[in-house]
């Protein structure tokens, strides 16, 4: 079987797009749970609903795999699946090591997935010497003097770092020395790298920062419609209320056609 290291994906050499890029992983997972349940053709509004895109976005990006399915009948799930898995480089072995196994480290290396999307966890490494021969996930854990023999040996292309923010750049280095030309990091740090290394970044407290503002909205929103339930909804920039203040001619006018005094009569009528 291949290895990650001798095959990269075609993509960047066929002109795909990032953008394009970046969503194939969602079209194969609603394709995967689609063959799961022997489904063997799909719409393209079908699979943009279950992917979270518009059906345009999906044509157009399968438009640059060659992919257009068949009018009236859709896309052939298992063909897109293998389609897709092609183009993302899934269709081989791709050796992964992860450096720093604390909590984070040791949650990913226990992560059940990588074996059935095309990664192989090809060794656990991580700088205390106390963790060296410690079984996690059913491998043994190795120090990082190990690194580099282990990167040659497996001939690992991917490289995943989950230290502490402040060891991340200096591993980062070691990966890259040693072959290494695709990181993800969880480190939350940025990273400094060559010309060539691609480097995707995963920070939890941004994206939870993120949904802490989307929340924020919303909290706002809902009070907003509260207030307007309770006053009624603004009109202008302003603060007054959505009718016409009737001069003092026109109450006296209005008090007489009512046969009342002025002040049994409203202050504001109907603009």
């Amino acid at each position: 079987m291949a290895t990650g290291r001798t095959h990269r994906p075609a993509t960047r050499s066929r002109g795909i797009p990032e953008a394009t890029v970046a969503r194939l992983p969602l079209y194969l997972r609603a394709l995967t749970a689609l063959s799961e349940r022997s489904v063997p053709t799909v719409s393209s509004e079908e699979l943009a609903t279950a992917a979270g895109v518009n059906s345009a976005k999906l044509r157009k990006d399968f438009s640059y795999l060659g992919s257009y399915g068949t009018r009236g009948v859709g896309y052939d799930v298992e063909y897109l699946v293998y389609q897709i898995s092609r183009e993302l480089g899934l269709t081989q072995d791709w050796p992964v090591v992860i450096v720093g196994i604390g909590n984070l480290g040791a949650a990913l290396a226990n992560y059940g997935g990588f074996a059935s999307r095309g990664f192989r966890v090809a060794a656990l490494i991580d700088a205390d010497p106390a963790m060296a021969g410690k079984m996690v996930a059913g491998m043994p854990v190795r120090h990082t003097d190990e690194l580099e023999a282990i990167i040659e040996d497996n001939g690992v292309s991917i490289g995943v770092i989950a230290t502490p923010a402040g060891a991340a750049q200096q591993v980062s280095e070691r990966l890259i020395a040693a072959g290494v030309t695709s990181i993800l990091n969880f480190a939350p740090t940025v990273l400094s790298v060559p010309e060539g290394v691609d480097v995707r970044k995963v920070d939890l407290s941004i994206e939870l920062q993120i949904l802490a503002f989307h929340e924020q909205r919303k909290a706002g929103e809902g009070a907003a419609a509260a207030a307007e339930e309770l006053t009624g909804p603004a009109t202008g920039t302003g603060a007054a209320p959505a009718a016409a203040v009737v001069p003092p001619a026109g109450r006296a006018a209005a008090a007489a056609r009512k046969g009342g005094p002025e002040g049994d009569v409203p202050a504001v009528m109907p603009a």
